[in-house]
């Protein structure tokens, strides 16, 4: 007789083993206790390779170039979990069971009880991009902000894949907008970088108030933001950019008591077929830095028609 627990698990384990994400079940030793096909696919390493054993000790290489502490990582998926940050999107770099490698997105979560205790761990991967090749905008040489930003980086980089992907695959619309601060540098400059992060701080908190439910927004660099949009058509995302420009003129920053006013110069993109999700990305911070050039306080649309690139004020 089935149980209601059993069949608690088999419902489970059906479920994990229909989603296009890598999924791994990791018991408190670090074997595997399942891999589903999607796994199985993306590595080469069948369920009945790994069932019961540890992940081969080269399965994955954390990234160097956008780690900075990957001498703190271990090289083992089934070792050492606990050194891989928690529920936090690692870029690695898998090897296939053929040979090749592959960049990837690993997301870890420690599976505990009641009590707190460490059962297991579950391991979530996807492929992507060549992420090291998205362009950024520039980061603070200062330690700590530069953490803050690359974390964010980071968290938005796995989000534009997770879009990229939707929109090729059932194609829900796709925009980007890179928005620069026109002030922050001059700010900087003339009272400091606590007021730039101040203000910074402020403006994120403006276009927060003007973001759709399913739109996301993240810091891209020390002076900028990117927002993830999901308007139908260029047009459409070239009205929300200028409603958004219009918001974050209204953000009330003072600084010792004067009242800075505050503007946005906004590259628009919208997601085109034949083309490379970098593609997108740098025609939008074209975008931005043709904004910035006009004076700021500008939105450029970059559009893609037969191959080309054109803008639009």
């Amino acid at each position: 007789m089935v149980t209601c627990e059993e069949n608690r698990e088999e419902i489970l384990a059906a479920a994990l083993c229909h989603l296009e994400e890598g999924i791994a079940v990791l018991d408190a030793a670090s074997r595997v206790v399942l891999w589903n096909p999607a796994a199985e696919a993306i590595t080469g390493y069948l369920s009945a390779d790994l069932l019961s054993r540890s992940l081969p000790a080269n399965a994955y290489q954390i990234d160097a170039e956008h780690h900075a502490a990957r001498s703190s990582h271990p090289n083992d998926l089934g070792e050492k979990q606990e050194a891989v940050p928690a529920d936090r999107p690692l870029l690695v770099i898998l090897l296939h069971k053929q040979g090749h490698s592959l960049p990837a997105m690993l997301r870890r979560t420690p599976l505990r009880d009641a009590l707190g205790k460490r059962f297991g761990t579950l391991l979530r991967f996807h492929p992507v991009e060549e992420i090291d090749t998205l362009p950024h905008g520039g980061v603070d040489e200062d330690s700590d902000r530069e953490n803050r930003v690359e974390d964010s980086q980071a968290d938005m980089e796995e989000r534009l894949d997770e879009a990229w992907q939707e929109w090729h695959t059932n194609a829900v619309p796709f925009g980007l907008l890179w928005i620069s601060v026109d002030q922050a540098a001059a700010l900087r400059k003339t009272h400091g970088r606590d007021a730039s992060d101040a203000m910074l701080a402020i403006v994120e908190r403006t276009l927060l108030h003007g973001l759709r439910p399913t739109e996301i927004l993240g810091r891209w660099g020390t002076h900028e933001f990117l927002v993830l949009c999901h308007e139908r058509t260029p047009e459409m995302l070239d009205t929300h950019a200028h409603r958004l420009g219009g918001l974050a003129r209204t953000a009330d920053f003072r600084w010792w008591g004067d009242r800075v006013t505050l503007t946005v110069s906004i590259g628009a993109a919208h997601a085109a077929e034949d083309e490379s999700l970098r593609s997108l990305l740098l025609r939008a911070q074209r975008g931005m830095q043709e904004s910035t050039y006009l004076g700021g306080n500008h939105i450029v649309s970059k559009a893609f028609k037969g191959g080309r690139e054109c803008s639009q004020s």
